[in-house]
């Protein structure tokens, strides 16, 4: 049987106009600041919604079935859709006028990678930069799970879309329907969202701050407001503790926020994953804070006003690094690739973490590297006991060794992409450090990375082919792999 092509056209259609109306909304926000861009941006969206109703007009008679293969080519063609048609707001206003340039900030919003090739922010309209910031929160939580909150409005089933949009350990679901598991992670997503914006506000940002800080770190994407990104705010230690702690809840399993809502802390703080995470966050900080107090603290107090002393000051900016760089967020209060060689490599390091597993986090994820650890640790047991049958258990359950072999077969695919990611951007004319640090950040879906790359620049410097190749792999590692090559291998697209 053939492939469904009306109801992938279909839903393209149903994403434009998604996209479109968000677009709307930037173009709201454009009028209140009065910042001259609303027209464009009205534009833009008035473009995005008429193309997305001629899609779905034009295949209203499709077939209301979505199977395996359609799911995929639908995750993977509705992020590019929806990026292709994001640049459209750049490009109108003249805000990105370079195609090049303007898809490379548009991608890196959507897979919440948060690389960016502008050098001053600040110049953007206010809806420009809400628009930026909002292209994270779009991709956050996912554009095909907000999709699948309302496809049955289409008749449409939407699990075969869930499965390929989260390819994780586990589907673990929050009610029978997957409609209803979609609408429980997009209202705790929602609900963190605003709380932060109030949070933020009341600790002394402005309103517009607040809210597209807010929609960068619930995404753990990193798009800021300022060119300094969080820096900004150094004399002001409680606005980087609220987004501390909401970056921490970004990279924890929403299952873990549903479970704690619902009266189930206990289930919580069982659950191995979680408290692995904690752990790494503390003894990473931990480590941390001592070099920075004790080996950088010049630089610190360059960057940094240290408004509670330097003990705090080393903690906090710490802290707040190793959680911008485990979850993904890529926040900065400072160039860590200034602070000294051991904390280069050491957040290096952490760019290959992640965050949970259910978490806006790209990277690994914890819950891959705590089944690659104790399945070596088993290996010990099984050399010495050849006979035995000894299962990885995650959460005193056995993991089957079907999901072992798709944990190691991921993570050997990923650090072979990082090699190949890395080896085209040297041939570009970056050096060794840059070419990693970009590789990795950008398959990471981190932003800041290395060298030229480093926190405190852009990826502006950037050849054209670059830029496209640093997409593809922020693409790539936001949709954990399998779900993009896939369709590049010859088994896909034979006929059965």
């Amino acid at each position: 049987m053939g492939l469904n092509l009306r109801i992938i056209a279909h839903i393209m259609g149903l994403l434009l106009l998604c996209n479109g109306s968000f677009m709307i909304l930037a173009a709201l926000v454009s009028v209140v600041y009065s910042d001259g861009a609303t027209p464009e941006i009205f534009m833009a969206a008035i473009v995005t919604m008429l193309v997305g109703t001629m899609a779905m007009f034009y295949t209203r008679g499709h077939k209301k079935e979505v199977k395996p293969k359609e799911g995929y080519i639908i995750v993977t063609a509705g992020w590019l859709v929806m990026s292709i048609s994001g640049v459209l707001p750049y490009i109108f206003t003249g805000s990105i006028p370079n195609l090049t340039n303007a898809f490379f900030e548009t991608i890196s919003g959507y897979t919440t990678t948060g690389a960016s090739i502008l050098s001053d922010i600040e110049a953007l309209p206010e809806g420009i930069l809400f628009w930026r910031s909002l292209t994270h929160w779009i991709g956050g939580m996912g554009i095909i799970v907000l999709a699948i909150a309302i496809l049955p409005l289409l008749g449409i089933g939407g699990m075969q879309l869930f499965t390929a949009e989260a390819p994780g350990i586990s589907s673990d679901k929050l009610h029978p329907r997957i409609t209803d598991t979609a609408k429980r992670l997009w209202l705790i997503y929602v609900g963190y969202t605003l709380l932060e914006t109030l949070l933020l506000k009341l600790a002394g940002m402005s309103f517009f701050d607040a809210i597209n800080h807010a929609l960068s770190t619930l995404s753990t994407g990193g798009f800021s407001t300022k060119n300094q990104s969080v820096a900004f705010w150094n004399d002001n230690p409680w606005i980087q503790y609220i987004i501390m702690l909401f970056m921490f809840l970004a990279g924890t399993n929403f299952v873990m926020s549903y479970l704690a809502f619902t009266g189930k802390v206990q289930k919580v703080l069982k659950d191995e994953e979680f408290r692995t995470y904690f752990f790494f966050i503390l003894s990473f900080t931990i480590i941390a804070a001592v070099l920075v107090y004790f080996e950088a603290d010049v630089q610190i107090s360059d960057y940094h006003p240290m408004v509670w002393g330097a003990a705090e000051s080393a903690i906090r900016h710490g802290l707040f690094q190793v959680l911008a760089v485990v979850t993904t967020t890529g926040f900065v209060t400072a160039d860590f690739t200034n602070w000294t060689p051991f904390l280069t490599v050491f957040f290096f390091g952490l760019m290959f973490l992640g965050g949970s597993a259910g978490s806006t986090s790209g990277g690994i994820k914890v819950v891959r590297h705590l089944l690659i650890i104790k399945n070596g640790i088993l290996e010990f047991k099984r050399t010495l006991h050849s006979n035995a049958i000894i299962p990885v258990r995650l959460n005193n359950k056995s993991v089957s060794e079907h999901i072992v072999y798709n944990v190691i077969g991921f993570f050997v695919l990923y650090m072979l992409l990082f090699i190949i990611g890395a080896l085209v951007l040297a041939y570009l004319g970056l050096d060794f450090e840059s070419a990693i640090g970009g590789a990795a950040s950008s398959l990471g879906n981190v932003g800041p990375a290395l060298g030229d790359l480093n926190p405190v620049v852009n990826f502006s410097i950037l050849p054209p082919f670059g830029k496209w190749w640093c997409g593809f792999l922020m693409l790539l590692g936001r949709l954990e792999l399998f779900t993009v090559l896939i369709l590049l291998t010859p088994v896909f697209w034979k006929r059965t």
